[in-house]
């Protein structure tokens, strides 16, 4: 996912009162060894809804691979996660991690020399890249073969700026709020291709076989774990626990169970 506004300061006074509150939440939320969370035995989790099968919502439960994955960093840290869903633009520009809003954010989100600005990451935990997705048949194969058709992408994603890239003047480009309406758009024809992460657009794909995934982009793009910048506690807690998942083959079972095999070395 990628790109969207800060949102607006309001005034001097509306900033002192909210240091004053994170100054208290931290107290609240002091684990030890340096770790603050924003609320007591909560490790708070940021994210945008729908992105299958990293975050979806089933029943009144939110599952998925990025929600099974830090299941683990919580139980490490001996708290429970709690899944905040946000606007991504909140998360992409740091401003829920400004605000207190979450303690991380696991979002399906790649790492960017612009995020890095306003967050920090953690290790990489998954390799992605970006892919074309139309109704079955079509012969759209890259960007460039769309000239007269419509594309859509996702707001503030990589994707986007990598359709923006290559689309020109003669590709009408489409945004979507969010992944289930591009991909709705998609099946319905009001576009004729999307472009997403691939691990999101082939599970939409084994349900939707009126679909199909027709190119992949070598963008070379790694998912990581957001949170506020100088949060290094956390950062090397995190790190530890993604650590401690790829060796004990807790990570390999989160991630067959999700995309039907291990990962690629």
């Amino acid at each position: 996912m990628s790109a969207r506004s800060p949102l607006p300061v309001i005034a001097v006074v509306a900033a002192v009162a909210l240091a004053a509150g994170c100054t208290s939440t931290k107290s609240e939320g002091k684990q030890g060894s340096g770790l603050q969370l924003v609320s007591k035995g909560t490790l708070k989790t940021c994210t945008h809804l729908p992105y299958p099968p990293f975050q979806v919502k089933k029943g009144d439960k939110i599952v998925g691979f990025d929600v099974d994955l830090v299941d683990l960093i919580a139980k490490d840290l001996k708290v429970q996660q709690e899944i905040v869903n946000t606007p991504f633009e909140g998360i992409e520009t740091g401003q829920d991690f400004n605000i207190r809003k979450c303690d991380l954010a696991a979002a399906g989100m790649t790492i960017t020399p612009e995020r890095r600005r306003v967050m920090a990451f953690s290790d990489p935990y998954f390799n992605a890249t970006q892919a074309l997705i139309t109704k079955k048949g079509k012969p759209y194969k890259k960007v460039e073969d769309l000239k007269g058709r419509k594309l859509g992408y996702q707001k503030a994603t990589t994707g986007g700026i990598y359709a923006k890239k290559h689309a020109g003047t003669d590709v009408d480009l489409v945004e979507y709020e969010d992944l289930g309406l591009l991909l709705t758009a998609v099946k319905t024809g009001k576009v004729d291709a999307g472009i997403n992460d691939n691990g999101a657009l082939f599970d939409y794909v084994k349900s939707n076989p009126d679909t199909e995934v027709t190119a992949e982009f070598n963008t070379g793009e790694l998912y990581g774990i957001g949170m506020g910048k100088g949060n290094d506690a956390l950062r090397k807690r995190i790190n530890a626990s993604l650590k401690k998942a790829k060796a004990d083959g807790s990570y390999d079972r989160i991630y067959k169970k999700w995309f039907g095999t291990t990962p690629q070395s």
